[in-house]
């Protein structure tokens, strides 16, 4: 017998009478040594409790709340500042123009800043209180925004005969949205302030550069305050790196969102001095998109003055907020520690950067940042993170190709014929990747499809069901039937598999490249998942354990544990971010669909490769099937039982906004036209006015109003406290038979008409005595133009109708106002323009029929209105 024929008796072997090949032997074993599929079941659930165990109780850890006791260590006095938060919400509402604002808040801070001032360390500080009564205008989305004496306490604390003209800014409003004792937003922030400022004036730790503390009284109409601060103020010139404090939640952790722009040595700061590292800087992108209904006064300082600096803000339960709700009681004190310990290292640190001295030494690019479950903060520059991208994506495809090649030759077989299965394999995944993120959206669709949106509101773990197992049949399906149908007895089940995990990974290799290109920062979240996925594959692929059967998946698997935690804790921030703010997206948006897709790539990063492991199991279609089952029930649950119904009393309210509105129009005669009362609603959610249905709220007889936005200058009506486009077309029309009785009818009076020399323009002198919120809508006739007027004159560059946004403070006097129009013909005796006046009396509940139907609502609603009246004048 020769070599040859010694080899080939070698190779094969008689099992049940067939010669079997050792490999062929080998695909069997490994088949049968694949784990039962309660092992499956087992392994996902492991990851659900992994999630519960970890993620959720790290996300709303908070540290210990100091107390009195605890002074003398010079640190941040939670308790302190609680009391400061009980006396502020005690004040109630806080709009600008108000008694609660304008007076009881003011007389407050004032009161509390005295009693810092007289414990100040003289030796080593100066500390100066100025109220700034500030009046302005600007520009913003297309209208001018006018306000006149709103007030601002102004503190400044500078080191002993500083010489620094380089003052570090740190900035919150004190003012609130009506209804709202604004106890988070921005009471918090408020109290975090006074208490910061108590403790660096009374401890001998000094510091370079001056710090001025803005408490501003007009920030929630507009962000007014902020611009007269920084566009007036005598300090406001030195101020170079702003901390801006807000909110858009209460009670918890706050997050940073913003930075720079354009200076990245800001986040190394925040890195070295706050102690609770909570940011992203896939929140920076986020917000900075406008797809968040919210604004802060960074933009202001950014805009304005080039201010650089960090913004941010309390997040978790966005449900109170801007509600009356929004109370003490849903804050802990350990919510201040978390808040205050990070306000004041950030304040000490940053007020003796070398930075400072010297800002456009310093400007260059961004940084890529995030924490990591708040235990740890990753930072690096964004020109590092290009590189790192573009590394981690090389080295995945570079691996993945050494591995094809491993497995040829472990398999017996040529590179060619393994890279044909790995393009097939490729396709799958991509239409995998498709299907995870696609499913969960096309649940979200038909939700809405069939008025059932926001279902998830009130119960998140709806969230499961709907989004994350459709996701995970989306992933999991194409790669499933493919293990089940292939049939190459010449590479390995197990290296069958690990050709489905390197086709994920290189589609996400892929996408990075892809999205760094496209210059995202947030693509750090595809580098950091692929780095916990190219570790173990060189681990495996430098041992023996790449060939050695299903050895390889036990790397990965530990190596899993560290993407699985930070990526489920990254989109979990933004789930509970973003769930309350669906509940004011307005009807005209499906909120579902961005929180469908903020789940699917939760879900995609999270448990991509971890899913895959799955077919591990010899019944993995059965595990597929219990996925469809849980979709199945939780459809049912949202769709059929009160579970799906997305509002609850006092703690996942719905926002029912609107007016009692009262519309007087008069003609050029001065006849009156329309005299008209009813309710205006502007729905704040995708329900709109379905969930009042059957209630004892009456909605007969109301009506869209588009028909009437398309006659009249915005819809004919007075313009709510929001005057967004999408509320005014989303805008509904309840009549009413008895009239809206006004505190006090506004009253424009003309003092003057006069043709000037030019004998084509005419001037127009009024006096109006308005309420605090008022808006004016100009809109010229076709064959006039406005020439001039007492506005912003770079708003007659836009087309007409001309909104004006006019609130004041502690000036309730007249406004005068003057506007010029010119005409080619010079014949001013007919009409030349329509001018409406829109008054909004927030102060007031209203009168009785008013008080009447707000108070049949049901309990999960919350009624925000107040009367209103809009006048309609033709000139």
């Amino acid at each position: 017998m020769g070599d040859t024929e010694k080899s080939q008796v070698a190779y094969e072997r008689i099992e049940d009478g067939v010669k079997v090949r050792p490999q062929q032997q080998g695909k069997q074993s490994e088949k049968s040594s694949t784990g039962p599929w309660y092992l499956a079941s087992g392994f996902l659930i492991f990851w659900l409790l992994l999630f519960s165990a970890v993620v959720v109780p790290l996300f709303y850890r908070l540290p210990t709340a100091s107390t009195l006791e605890d002074v003398a260590k010079g640190g941040f006095i939670a308790e302190r500042a609680y009391n400061n938060l009980y006396e502020f919400d005690k004040i109630g509402t806080k709009v600008t123009g108000s008694d609660g604002n304008e007076n009881k808040t003011v007389q407050f801070l004032l009161e509390e800043l005295a009693l810092i001032q007289a414990n100040v360390l003289e030796d080593y500080f100066e500390l100066e209180i100025d109220v700034q009564v500030t009046s302005g205008s600007y520009l913003k989305s297309g209208a001018i925004y006018m306000y006149r004496a709103v007030q601002n306490i102004v503190v400044k604390l500078s080191p002993k005969n500083s010489a620094s003209e380089t003052y570090l800014l740190v900035n919150s409003h004190f003012d609130s949205k009506p209804t709202s004792p604004s106890a988070g937003d921005a009471g918090h922030m408020v109290v975090t302030i006074l208490e910061v400022i108590r403790v660096l004036s009374t401890t001998k730790q000094t510091f370079e550069h001056p710090i001025v503390f803005l408490l501003n009284g007009a920030e929630e109409k507009s962000l007014l305050a902020a611009h007269g601060f920084i566009s007036q103020h005598k300090w406001a010139k030195f101020c170079k790196f702003v901390v801006n404090l807000d909110a858009a939640g209460s009670g918890s952790r706050e997050i940073l969102f913003q930075t720079g722009p354009n200076h990245p040595w800001i986040v190394n700061y925040y890195k070295t001095y706050a102690l609770h590292p909570f940011a992203t800087t896939m929140a920076e992108e986020i917000f900075q998109t406008g797809i968040v209904p919210s604004d802060t006064d960074f933009r202001i300082f950014t805009k304005y003055a080039d201010l650089i600096g960090l913004d941010l803000g309390q997040c978790v339960n966005g449900f109170v907020y801007h509600t009356r709700y929004d109370r003490i009681d849903v804050i802990p004190r350990a919510a201040l520690q978390n808040t205050g310990n990070n306000v004041l290292g950030l304040v000490r640190g940053l007020s003796n950067s070398t930075e400072l001295r010297n800002l456009q030494q310093h400007a260059a690019g961004h940084a890529v940042f995030f924490d990591v479950l708040g235990l740890y903060f990753v930072r690096y520059s964004e020109s590092n993170g290009v590189i790192l991208n573009y590394a981690v994506a090389g080295a995945t495809l570079l691996l993945i190709l050494v591995s094809l090649w491993r497995t040829a030759n472990a398999s017996q077989v040529s590179v060619g014929h393994v890279v044909g299965w790995f393009i097939l394999i490729l396709v799958l995944q991509f239409i995998a990747l498709l299907l995870g993120v696609a499913l969960p959206v096309v649940v979200a669709y038909l939700f809405d499809k069939y008025g059932l949106s926001l279902s998830y509101y009130s119960t998140p773990a709806l969230l499961i069901g709907l989004y994350v197992c459709p996701s995970l049949i989306g992933l999991s399906f194409p790669s499933m039937i493919y293990l089940k149908l292939q049939r190459d007895e010449k590479v390995s089940y197990a290296q069958q598999l690990q050709l489905v995990l390197h086709g994920h990974a290189t589609l996400l290799a892929i996408i990075g490249i892809l999205l760094t290109l496209y210059g995202l920062r947030s693509t750090y979240v595809v580098t950091w998942t692929l780095v916990f996925y190219v570790i173990p594959l060189a681990i495996n692929l430098l041992t023996t354990l790449h060939d050695r059967g299903f050895a390889w998946t036990a790397v990965v698997k530990a190596f899993q544990v560290v993407p699985f935690l930070y990526n489920s804790y990254l989109f979990y921030t933004f789930i509970v971010v973003l769930t309350p703010m669906m509940g004011r997206f307005g009807m005209a948006t499906n909120p579902d669909l961005y929180i469908s897709g903020m789940t699917a790539l939760g879900t995609v990063f999270s448990l991509g490769f971890l899913i895959l492991l799955v077919h591990l199991s010899r019944r993995s279609g059965l595990i597929f099937f219990s996925l469809l089952a849980v979709t199945a029930l939780t459809v049912y649950v949202a769709s059929s039982t009160q579970i799906g119904f997305p509002y609850r009393p006092k703690t996942n309210v719905e926002r029912v906004h609107y007016l009692q509105a009262r519309r007087v129009f008069y003609e050029y005669d001065g006849a009156i036209s329309k005299d008209e009362s009813g309710y205006v609603f502007d729905f704040q959610d995708r329900r709109g006015p379905s969930p009042l249905k059957g209630t004892r709220v009456n909605l007969t007889g109301l009506v869209s109003m588009k028909s009437d936005c398309e006659k009249y200058m915005f819809c004919g009506v007075p313009l709510n406290y929001k005057t967004s486009e999408s509320a005014r077309v989303n805008g509904m029309w309840l009549p009413r038979e008895q009239p809206v009785e006004v505190p006090s009818v506004p009253v424009l009076e003309l003092l003057n008409k006069t043709v000037l020399a030019d004998n084509q323009t005419v001037r127009f002198e009024f006096n109006l005595t308005c309420p605090d919120q008022t808006s004016l809508i100009i809109q010229p006739y076709a064959d006039v133009t406005i020439t001039n007027w007492s506005f912003l004159v770079s708003q007659l560059q836009t087309t007409s109708p001309y909104l004006i946004n006019f609130s004041y403070g502690i000036d309730n006097s007249p406004l005068n106002i003057f506007i010029e129009l010119k005409k080619s013909n010079g014949d001013f005796n007919v009409p030349t323009f329509r001018f409406g006046v829109s008054s909004l009396f927030i102060h007031s509940k209203g009168d009785e029929a008013a008080v009447k139907f707000a108070a049949s609502h049901p309990s999960y609603a919350v009624a925000i209105q107040w009367p209103a009246i809009y006048q309609r004048y033709i000139f």
